[in-house]
């Protein structure tokens, strides 16, 4: 999950801009990490069980001991100021935490755990729909979430670009078939999960490395650090992790409570 983290990173400064070039500074000093990335760490400490406070387990489920509402908020809550929408903003305050019919991006941009985590599709097609349902409950961003977890867990087992891509064209019924050249003029900026997944998708589709992966994501214009986050999760799966160096620079601008969820969830699921 730290090629997500580090795609949210790096598009942080290009959201709401459409730059439309592939030649970006990757890092500048405005770079930082935003919700993307700290309502993904809370799915993985979902996952392993966290209790959002630093605890390794907390129930007795074999995996996400604790309500994935309650991490969502503990998490948010921990890191304001962060980029949240309107709704996931006032849903945090609730005490209830009921699902509020989001069919916005925010499902997938923080799912790639859950491909990182679960090694047959059932499993990491049930766990995304999880993942979304607390919050984003509309079919669109159900089927954003699946997509984005299934693609990770296809790429972790070494399916081709072209497998990936006919898998989710007639599993989930997303349409792959257009060029980012063709794409990136018109692209506006858009949480809509059914026109950010897809893009973020063939930005993966069209890379040649991880790197190239986020570029292709962050001249679309628009949600940068969601698509990129999208992308980035895909990317690492793929080309077997993140380059080093970028790793490194991502690692630097986190806490050290970030860093303890991230450490562990790698640690857990051998990622390189």
């Amino acid at each position: 999950m730290l090629g997500a983290i580090l795609g949210d990173i790096i598009g942080s400064v290009y959201e709401y801009r459409a730059i439309k070039t592939k030649d970006i500074e990757l890092f500048v000093p405005r770079s930082s990490f935003t919700d993307d990335t700290v309502l993904t760490v809370a799915v993985a400490d979902w996952i392993l069980g966290g209790d959002g406070l630093g605890g390794e387990k907390h129930g007795g489920e074999k995996h996400g001991g604790a309500r994935l509402s309650e991490l969502l908020a503990v998490w948010a809550k921990r890191y304001p100021g962060r980029g949240y929408g309107t709704m996931f903003s006032e849903w945090i305050e609730t005490p209830e935490h009921q699902p509020y019919g989001s069919y916005g991006n925010g499902s997938a941009m923080r799912v790639s755990p859950v491909g990182f985590a679960f090694d047959t599709m059932d499993e990491v097609l049930e766990w995304a729909e999880r993942s979304a349902v607390v919050t984003h409950n509309h079919v669109g961003a159900i089927v954003g979430a699946k997509a984005t977890a299934a693609a990770v867990l296809l790429a972790r087992h070494g399916k081709s670009k072209n497998e990936i891509r006919k898998f989710i064209e007639s599993e989930l019924g997303y349409d792959l078939s257009e060029r980012l050249d063709d794409i990136r003029p018109r692209y506006q900026f858009t949480e809509i999960c059914e026109q950010t997944v897809p893009p973020a998708l063939i930005a993966f589709l069209e890379s040649t490395d991880y790197e190239d992966a986020i570029r292709n994501a962050v001249s679309l214009g628009g949600d940068a650090d969601t698509i990129a986050c999208i992308t980035g999760g895909i990317a690492e799966a793929f080309y077997g992790g993140v380059p080093a160096e970028l790793a490194a620079r991502a690692r630097a601008l986190l806490d050290p409570q970030i860093l303890d969820v991230v450490d562990r969830f790698r640690a857990a699921y051998s990622l390189v």
